[in-house]
């Protein structure tokens, strides 16, 4: 699409002590009034025979030509396209996981499988900082139903999408990976007092993927300064509405885990990852953060019973 560009007169108007800066279209008459309004330069717009013109006064109009050739120039330049990436398909197998494995936990938790207090042995410990599985731990554990049920919702709508630009398997462990790191970081810099659990760090750290994926991919693009960082300044505010709360919500974990989601995206977009679709790289990472998790609890069971 092609925009017309701006008429300009410099002829100024002795009596009204003004200068005609455009004449034009109804339409773009009002657009341009709108960029100088945004500048906070005043004008006046009024109809004048068979068309509409752009007055300002003797002082401004430099400014106000310099505003409308500049946002002229950028909105008819070419933008880029960002490249079309074909859908993974599968992503609804990691969603399947990731509930089972929050389900079974629960289950697990709530009979004291083993004869073991599972909230106690794999909650997130900031005094505990040498087991290291808890990070991971943590993130299967929920206080009450109405938290889990929670994360469930979240997870699964988050997980979907980080799968379909992803792959499953490397999506899932890529949240995995970042939550853990994310409660870990927490564990260190935490009051020894702190304790945590619930998978609204790994929900995050989602969240943080998908931003970081789409703030690095944006930045490359001929698009205005906002647009670019349109994705991350969503992000921080799904962050902002849904990671803080009451004095039970773990606000740290979440700003983690969204940092640490971010890092990720935003190194997956610039490596221009994953390359390879075939299934195997989505098996074995599936596999390996499943693993992971089952290897943090036998940890955690073998230390406590």
């Amino acid at each position: 699409m092609t925009f017309p560009s701006p008429e300009f007169d410099r002829d100024t108007d002795p009596e009204q002590a003004s200068a005609m800066v455009f004449r034009g279209s109804k339409l773009l008459c009002r657009e341009y009034s709108l960029v100088l309004e945004a500048r906070g330069i005043e004008h006046e717009v009024g109809e004048s025979e068979d068309c509409w013109v752009l007055r300002v006064a003797l002082p401004l109009v430099h400014g106000a030509h310099e505003e409308i050739s500049r946002y002229s120039a950028e909105r008819s330049a070419p933008r880029s396209i960002p490249n079309q990436v074909e859908p993974f398909s599968g992503a609804a197998i990691g969603v399947v996981g990731y509930v089972l494995i929050l389900l079974l936990t629960a289950y697990c938790a709530g009979i004291g499988l083993f004869g073991a207090d599972w909230l106690s042995l794999g909650a997130l410990d900031a005094g505990a900082g040498r087991e290291w599985w808890r990070a991971l731990t943590a993130l299967t554990l929920h206080v009450d139903q109405e938290h889990l049920l929670g994360n469930l919702l979240f997870g699964v709508l988050a997980g979907m999408a980080a799968g379909r630009l992803l792959g499953p398997g490397v999506a899932w462990a890529s949240i995995l990976g970042a939550a853990a790191l994310a409660n870990y970081a927490e564990i260190l810099i935490a009051p020894v007092t702190h304790r945590a659990v619930g998978a609204s760090t790994a929900v995050f750290a989602a969240l943080g993927l998908l931003a970081g994926l789409a703030w690095r991919q944006r930045l490359t693009l001929r698009e205005r300064r906002w647009y670019r960082w349109a994705p991350l300044i969503a992000g921080v505010c799904l962050l902002t509405l849904l990671g803080a709360g009451s004095a039970h919500v773990d606000v740290l974990g979440h700003a983690l885990g969204f940092l640490f989601g971010i890092g990720v995206g935003w190194f997956y977009a610039r490596a221009d990852m994953p390359r390879n679709r075939g299934r195997r790289l989505q098996i074995a990472a599936g596999a390996a953060a499943v693993a992971l998790v089952c290897v943090a609890w036998l940890l955690a069971l073998v230390r406590g019973i």
